[in-house]
């Protein structure tokens, strides 16, 4: 599987007509999170995507190569 730049992966989204909010909430994602690795720098990136949610974008989107790992789901603070 051939991986894509940001600038790929940017001009599929125009190409699509689809926005980066409605991916991420298609996929369960934040997308403040999904702006950040889709508009990072592809030679020095500040988000490595090394784990967690980042890892699993950064796979779906064919950034990296990697498998998607399920993540526990977020607790829920009850507040009496």
């Amino acid at each position: 599987m051939p991986l894509k730049k940001r600038s790929e992966v940017r001009a599929e989204f125009a190409r699509r007509g689809m926005s980066y909010s409605a991916w991420a909430a298609a996929n369960g994602y934040s997308p403040n999170l999904v702006i950040a690795i889709v508009n990072d720098d592809d030679d020095k990136p500040v988000r490595k995507c090394a784990r967690g949610a980042s890892h699993n974008i950064a796979v779906q989107l064919k950034l990296k190569d990697g498998e998607v790992l399920q993540l526990a789901a977020p607790r829920m603070t009850v507040f009496a």
